[in-house]
């Protein structure tokens, strides 16, 4: 009988969590903070099908697959000053290793976007957080030379869980420093993303 209850206690445990609860992602304080100033917004989504806010090839099925929760919160100040907080709970490890993996595959399929004006690349590198990181640097292009206009962020998987931290804005010629906040917040979430995910 004692072999029974902890079998079955071990099989709760290990059942992956279907929901984010309120208030655990970082920003979920100040985004319900009342902002009286018209150039700044906050927004949150709780929608499962939420697009990835890290997509460089701009499609809504990227890392759609295996979804059971996720929130986004985005802040944006004008006139060019965005970022967004996202984490995503798939219903296994294996799915939300395939997410990382289309978003490196998208990185690739996109990695230059040809407009009249400069163009606009996306690169990617290893970042060491969680079970597998990602850095990835979206910047604009005039020639070789890097433009005005760009995005900074970093995407890590623990488990089932995908974190996301993105800044855009007028970012100029990409450097190492750019991945600071992104990297803080990713630090902090990862730190207690196994109270809600399957590590």
């Amino acid at each position: 009988m004692t072999n029974l209850l902890l079998a079955g206690a071990l099989a709760l445990t290990a059942a992956p969590a279907t929901a984010i609860p309120k208030g655990f992602l970082l920003w979920e304080k100040a985004a319900a903070t009342k902002d009286d100033n018209p150039e700044t917004n906050w927004s949150v989504n709780r929608r499962t099908g939420a697009r990835l806010t890290v997509n460089p090839c701009d499609k809504a099925a990227l890392a759609s697959a295996g979804r059971v929760a996720a929130r986004t919160i985005v802040y944006t100040s004008v006139p060019d000053f965005q970022k967004s907080e996202q984490v995503i709970l798939f219903s296994s490890a294996d799915l939300a290793t395939q997410a990382m993996a289309g978003l490196r595959a998208a990185l690739r399929t996109c990695a230059t976007i040809k407009s009249d004006g400069p163009d606009y690349r996306y690169s990617g590198r290893k970042a060491a957080l969680g079970d597998d990181g990602l850095a990835v640097t979206g910047q604009s292009y005039d020639g070789r030379r890097a433009a005005i206009g760009g995005e900074r962020a970093i995407v890590a998987r623990r488990g089932n869980a995908l974190v996301l931290y993105s800044q855009a804005g007028e970012w100029g010629k990409p450097a190492a420093a750019d991945f600071a906040a992104q990297t803080k917040d990713a630090k902090k979430i990862l730190g207690k993303i196994c109270s809600i995910a399957s590590c």
